[in-house]
């Protein structure tokens, strides 16, 4: 009876241990979607200072233009020099594509989606990209320990402006060229 009872106390103890695993990680989930939403509500309203607050110290940061900015400061001087200006919200704001990959109890990483609304050289543009970032826990809190986002650069609005614009400077250059053909050719004849 003895074997049996111990059997019993160690599948108990897995149980759990598995309840206790799945609550941390369940609170975890919980913590890094309430980050997201505060930092997604300080983008949206330009409050870098919030934005500030939710990354840590050595941030790294690569951007759509391959720009990549360092640290809380980096970060700040980018959005002053770049982001200010030309970002004008979210159509879908950064959305995982599933719930956060969790390594130990203090590093996660998240990837996912975003479609957001910039205003370059004059014009609107809704650009789709894809983005990873890699959180950390520090002294309890969640931190955005880096962030790449990248687009499609075979397929986005800023290469089909630059398309159109390359097909009508051609679509110019031909017509100009042609006239000139034609002048040339009657003070020929004439």
């Amino acid at each position: 009876m003895i074997p049996h009872l111990h059997r019993m106390f160690v599948i108990l103890a897995g149980l759990l241990a598995l309840s206790t695993a799945r609550a941390a990680e369940d609170l975890a989930h919980a913590e890094l979607r309430a980050l997201r939403t505060e930092v997604i509500d300080a983008i949206v309203k330009g409050d870098i200072d919030s934005v500030i607050q939710h990354v840590h110290p050595d941030v790294v940061v690569t951007w759509q233009n391959s720009e990549v900015c360092r640290g809380r400061q980096g970060l700040k001087d980018f959005f002053e020099k770049t982001g200010r200006d030309s970002f004008k919200g979210y159509k879908v704001p950064p959305t995982p594509d599933e719930l956060t990959i969790l390594h130990g109890g203090d590093t996660g990483i998240s990837f996912g989606e975003t479609v957001a609304n910039y205003k370059l050289l004059g014009k609107d543009y809704e650009l789709k990209s894809r983005w990873t970032a890699t959180l950390v826990k520090v002294d309890g809190k969640w931190l955005l320990a880096a962030y790449h986002i990248s687009m499609n650069v075979l397929d986005n609005p800023l290469l089909n402006t630059a398309k159109n614009a390359l097909y009508a400077a051609a679509g110019i250059a031909l017509a100009v060229g042609i006239a000139i053909g034609v002048i040339l050719g009657k003070r020929r004849n004439a």
